[in-house]
């Protein structure tokens, strides 16, 4: 387990945040899976309420205005020092910038933004939040990685934004490339051909820590989401990607050294 209290290094996942239609039972949802409580704010794009693990902030929920019907899903946030440079960069290297630059009250300044081939990611300049303030211990996200058709291209732009230096699988049937900041790995590129789901395209998806996959599976059942792919031994531990009740994707993880 382990804190942080200062700033990342640029192109870090840095915060996680899911936008949902029903903010409420969303909450119910992910309180009872992980043991979540509540903090309100920064609501200036509307409710909004930060997730806390042992009194740190960890992930953040808000709810969609009710005119907008659209599919939900979590985001990862990329550290930047200056999202308004970050932005114009996406722009010019095959990207899209959906939403702002602006302004999150005190906390910092974001942007929505989809690479070349349609991820979609935020951009987070950290002011007074400096983004997700603890890792390791269950309940937190701990692993990003891009779920996409092929690597190759994607990472090029992800290299050029941002400076991650990249680690290919050499594999004639595994397209994956870890991503990596000053040596350390920061998150990952997963090339799945075919096999990406076409109701949801290429997603960064968020790996959450729990104690036991397994039964944390089940409970999400109980709860109400599913179990989209049912778990297993990955490469970092054991795990399942499932979905809560409004369908949003993410994986839960029993880390190998966790």
């Amino acid at each position: 387990m382990t804190e942080a209290a200062t700033a990342r290094t640029p192109g870090t996942p840095c915060w996680v945040s899911l936008i949902v239609h029903g903010l409420s039972t969303t909450r119910s949802f992910y309180a009872d899976l992980f043991g979540w409580e509540f903090v309100p704010g920064p609501d200036q794009l509307g409710p909004y309420v930060r997730a806390l693990v042992d009194g740190k902030v960890v992930a953040g929920l808000g709810q969609l205005p009710p005119e907008r019907h659209l599919p939900v899903a979590w985001t990862t946030y990329l550290a930047t020092d200056d999202a308004d440079a970050t932005a114009e960069t996406i722009r010019s290297c095959g990207g899209t910038v959906a939403v702002g630059p602006l302004d999150a009250g005190e906390a910092g300044r974001m942007a929505i933004a989809s690479d070349p081939g349609g991820g979609v990611f935020g951009i987070w300049q950290a002011a007074a939040h400096i983004g997700t303030a603890l890792a390791g211990a269950p309940g937190t996200p701990v692993w990003n990685e891009l779920v996409t058709r092929e690597t190759s291209t994607v990472c090029k732009f992800y290299q050029t934004v941002f400076g991650y230096e990249a680690e290919a699988v050499v594999s004639a049937d595994f397209d994956y490339q870890t991503l990596r900041l000053e040596g350390r790995p920061v998150a990952s590129l997963h090339g799945v051909g075919h096999a990406l789901p076409r109701d949801r395209g290429p997603h960064w998806m968020t790996y959450f820590e729990v104690l036991d996959t397994d039964e944390a599976a089940r409970r999400v059942v109980e709860l109400g989401g599913y179990v989209l792919q049912p778990p297993r031994e990955g490469l970092g531990g054991r795990v399942a990607t499932v979905a809560d009740p409004e369908g949003a994707a993410f994986t839960i993880i029993r880390s190998a050294e966790g």
